[in-house]
């Protein structure tokens, strides 16, 4: 499946998703070897709004690497849980960036759920996460 965007009048067109991740990522000298990278910055900018505007799905749907010859993506698409998938499915790469870095929901709203983080990121003492926990820091008797 091609993907496309216009910047001022000209059109980038990308083949195949490997091809538009890869230019639309900062240039590595694998992906020069490889022909893969970004003509110039405004091609990876192109590639990187042609890339925002991609559903989450999409990479579902087109895998980069065939399961059948890497044993990661394999252990990916057999662990894949479609139900904690499906809140998140339909939004592009963009709108799911923006969501992941808003602020929690206040009362009162309802956001589409959010997929469950690992335990090491839900845990995080305040003081691990730069928070203050009381007026007082440090805690009295310590300095």
């Amino acid at each position: 499946m091609a993907y496309a965007t216009t910047i001022e009048g000209t059109r980038f067109t990308f083949p195949d998703l490997r091809r538009l991740l890869a230019k639309a990522t900062p240039e590595r000298s694998g992906d020069q070897l490889a022909g893969l990278c970004a003509d110039g910055p405004v091609e990876r900018l192109a590639a990187q709004i042609a890339l925002a505007d991609l559903p989450l799905k999409t990479f579902l749907a087109e895998e980069l690497i065939p399961s059948e010859e890497d044993e990661v993506s394999d252990l990916i698409a057999r662990r894949h849980d479609a139900a904690a998938f499906a809140p998140v499915s339909s939004l592009t790469v963009g709108a799911f960036r923006e969501w992941l870095l808003s602020p929690p929901p206040t009362r009162g709203r309802s956001p589409p759920s959010r997929p469950a983080s690992p335990p090491r990121w839900s845990r995080r003492s305040p003081r691990s996460a730069g928070c203050r926990t009381s007026s007082r820091w440090p805690p009295s008797g310590r300095s």
